[in-house]
């Protein structure tokens, strides 16, 4: 199992991560003065909102921010790209250049890269978080399609054998149908790595049953929303937290 600060991702209960997300300063500090009293397992800074991502220093005035504001809870760092459905327009220099100033700074816990992202930046930001403690997630997103089952399961043991402590994969579904192959693929991986963490997900209103049934189907993590959600589909981080409640009293 990987631990990401004092957080165990094991099989049970998906644990609950709720993304901050702000064009400011001020505005990423009131979300997350916000988020304090809503249920939550850990934290998501999504830096891709934030409008001086290109200035380091106002990114570690953020996370310092950060740091004096959360409640001990993990920080994970995302700057997801356009091309995956975020806000960041970025070259692989200044995409990895990032992620390696926010894991040096030591204020995150966990860090994401993006599967799609050159190989050897991947790999340097890769060991260099290992050498700094901080777990790396890797992910990938459809935001078009549902891929097949056979290449969701190609991408996620792809970035196993990256080196990611976590995976994640989330995609769009247009029938019921891609919806099950998602979760089929989840729990096919799932049964390869019994104790290895992935994340999966179908979004918008036709996947949400994804975001309930990790404990059933694999998925480890589940992102709830405060105010604001980061991607189509999130539920609210409460009423996640009493299905998910409901689901492991059964």
């Amino acid at each position: 199992m990987i631990t990401i600060r004092n957080l165990t991702l094991d099989n049970g209960t998906p644990k609950i991560c709720i993304p901050i997300v702000g064009e400011s300063l001020s505005e990423i500090v009131q979300e997350c003065r916000y988020v304090q009293d809503k249920p939550h397992d850990l934290l998501e800074l999504r830096i891709d909102f934030f409008k001086n991502i290109a200035d380091f220093p106002s990114v570690s005035s953020v996370l310092q921010a950060l740091a004096q504001e959360k409640d001990g809870a993990p920080l994970l760092f995302t700057c997801r790209t356009k091309a995956e459905g975020g806000e960041a327009d970025l070259s692989d220099s200044d995409y990895f250049a990032l992620n390696k100033y926010a894991v040096q700074t030591g204020y995150v816990d966990a860090v994401d890269i993006e599967y799609n992202r050159s190989r050897p930046g991947a790999e340097e930001t890769l060991r260099l978080a290992k050498a700094r403690g901080v777990a790396v997630v890797m992910s990938s997103h459809d935001f078009h399609k549902t891929p097949s089952y056979d290449e969701i399961i190609e991408r996620l043991i792809g970035m196993k054998k990256r080196g990611a402590d976590i995976v994640k994969f989330a995609c769009m579904p247009h029938s019921p149908k891609d919806v099950l192959t998602l979760l089929a693929a989840t729990e096919a991986v799932k049964s390869l790595y019994p104790d290895e963490p992935l994340i999966t997900m179908s979004m918008g209103k036709l996947g949400a049953i994804s975001r309930v049934c990790g404990e059933t189907f694999g998925s480890a993590i589940t992102f709830g929303s405060a105010r604001k959600a980061s991607a189509p589909g999130q539920l609210d981080a409460a009423t996640l937290q009493s299905i998910l409640t409901s689901l492991s009293r059964q």
